[in-house]
């Protein structure tokens, strides 16, 4: 008796003589090869990464010890390090790293509300959109550290850095945004006009769920635009965090301190920049980009 025929499932084949049971089905050579290529890259890239970064901080200890740079002026490697250790040990220093990281955490959420809302009325509105349209211009071309006495007066030494920290993202967040709204096709938002929809169902329905590539890019960028915010609001008011420590450490030549705040300034920013891509490829997935 001949064989039933074979069934393809995805990456699983299905015999019939087995009674429907799954068997795997082997990868090809050409694709075997791909794989390896692709982790041989990844680890290229990786190795590549980090003696770039081991040669970057081997000249620097070389050049301070042998005389080429003062190390009064900028440090070594291994002060650097000895500094961590002793403000790690003092809880100091992860103070106001904390202080710093709320202060970031609470501008993203402000600015993404508040952009994504003005976002909404430009295109909900195109009187408001075009009326507003220059003020945004202005407002995004304008130093926003011209405003950071303002902000002290206004709101105190406090609350100013999320004041400056807004003004920086919040702009660049409703232009981002406002230009992924217009770059959803307009053929689905006429489709659901036709059958009735209001405005609040296609916003709710097609236009916010399909501009989730869009949220995220919009994120990413606010990272940065942020921490810039708060430091620069820190070098103005604060009492704490990193930004006040990079200031208390120009003002008394203790360079190893501004060093230790500004690696402290890296690292936050790639913490921040990985939350916001894993909290983005999970988004994409739920709602089907990928």
């Amino acid at each position: 008796m001949s064989s039933l025929p074979v069934k393809k499932t995805g990456a699983m084949v299905t015999d019939g003589n087995s009674g429907g049971a799954a068997v795997a089905r082997t990868p090809s050579v050409q694709y075997t090869l791909y794989l390896k290529q692709k982790k041989r890259e990844f680890w290229l890239i990786r190795g590549g990464q980090l003696l770039l970064l081991a040669a970057f901080l081997g000249l620097w200890e070389l050049a301070a010890g042998l005389g080429w740079v003062n190390p009064m002026l900028t440090s070594r490697p291994s002060r650097i390090y000895q500094s961590f250790i002793e403000l790690g040990l003092q809880g100091e220093l992860f103070r106001h790293t904390w202080i710093t990281a709320w202060e970031t955490l609470v501008g993203i959420i402000v600015s993404m509300v508040m952009g994504t809302a003005v976002a909404v009325l430009f295109w909900w509105s195109t009187y408001a959109s075009k009326v507003l349209e220059p003020y945004m211009v202005v407002l995004n071309a304008l130093p926003k550290v011209a405003l950071g006495p303002i902000f002290y007066i206004w709101l105190g030494d406090r609350y100013s850095i999320y004041g400056m920290a807004v003004a920086i993202s919040v702009i660049v967040t409703i232009i981002m945004i406002e230009s992924g709204f217009k770059e959803i096709s307009k053929t689905k938002l006429k489709l659901m006009e036709s059958f009735g929809a209001s405005r609040g169902q296609m916003l709710r329905m097609v236009l916010l769920p399909a501009s989730v590539p869009t949220f995220i890019a919009t994120l990413k960028v606010n990272v940065g635009l942020t921490l810039v915010g708060v430091i620069m609001g820190e070098f103005l008011s604060s009492k704490a965090g990193l930004g006040y420590l990079i200031t208390y450490g120009g003002q008394v030549f203790q360079m190893n301190l501004v060093m230790v705040s500004i690696v402290m300034l890296a690292l936050l920013s790639v913490v921040f920049y990985s939350i916001v891509t894993l909290v983005g490829r999970y988004a994409l997935k739920r709602n089907h980009f990928e």
